[in-house]
């Protein structure tokens, strides 16, 4: 086979793979644009016959969007503000700080880490029933206010600092606190813009913990609303679209504008050790 039929499969079924993966996306959008009528035509028209924004209008109506974008826009500033402190102190000091039990404690961590949330959710919420939490906003941002995943990825960024850096504001008279804000935070800057998108991206697409927590439709994030929203209208495939295309295009433009700071944190190998 000549290298230029290789390079012509090769790109064939790169396009192949790309128009797989993002037809199911491109389906949604252009259903949300379409009549009902025409959305149950069979067989399916691939492109809107009369572009309608009637979807977008029943959802606005019926789902009380804005609301339920406040919720999520709030759980987000207090989670990524909570996990950005958490993550950066904890990690520092799994870092640079010696103590007893350092190594055991973050191996515990990280094992804690394996255990998908289905196995330790019932318990969270006897734990926040307990403290009276449930159904209230402090009950869907308080579990989440620390991270080990992000204490993790900060951990091996921070170990990847030169001691020398260190060495030279304790003979400059400053401490940890002025190394970690005036040096090791700018240094991991990348890592630390993965983390808070990481973070906002999660907790935007929140939706078991809200389901088992919250019960008042004032304090139902986004995922959680178009849920309901979804039981009420099965047959309404514009509607459906509508409020699924909402749903996902604000995490879908978070990474598409801090593409370039993940791409660098995984370049530099800020999951290596």
């Amino acid at each position: 086979m000549s290298v230029l039929l290789r390079r012509l499969v090769l790109v064939g079924g790169v396009i192949s793979i790309l128009l797989f993966t993002l037809f199911p996306f491109y389906w949604m959008v252009i259903t949300s644009f379409k009549s009902q009528a025409e959305a149950i035509l069979f067989p399916p028209t691939l492109w809107p016959q009369d572009f309608t924004l009637d979807a977008y209008r029943e959802v606005f109506q019926k789902l009380d969007l804005g609301a339920s974008i406040l919720v999520s826009l709030g759980m987000i500033a207090v989670i990524v503000s909570g996990e950005v402190i958490t993550s950066t102190l904890a990690a520092y000091a799994f870092s640079w700080i010696e103590f007893k039990g350092r190594e055991i404690l973050f191996s515990t961590l990280l094992v804690l880490a394996s255990v998908p949330m289905p196995v330790f959710i019932l318990q969270l919420f006897i734990v926040v029933q307990k403290l009276g939490m449930v159904d209230t906003f402090a009950g869907l941002v308080a579990p989440w206010l620390a991270n080990i995943y992000s204490i993790f990825l900060l951990r091996q960024a921070f170990r990847s600092i030169p001691k020398e850096l260190r060495d030279a504001i304790y003979v400059d008279g400053g401490g940890d606190l002025t190394f970690l804000l005036r040096v090791a935070v700018p240094i991991v800057k990348p890592v630390l813009i993965t983390v808070i998108v990481f973070s906002t991206v999660y907790t935007w697409n929140a939706f078991l913990w809200p389901l088992l927590v919250v019960s008042n439709k004032g304090l139902r994030p986004v995922q959680l609303a178009v849920a309901y929203f979804a039981q009420g209208e099965v047959s309404n495939y514009p509607a459906l679209m509508a409020a699924s295309f909402l749903s996902a295009l604000p995490a879908l433009l978070v990474f598409a504008v801090f593409q370039k700071q993940i791409t660098e944190v995984y370049a530099r190998g800020g999951m290596k050790d």
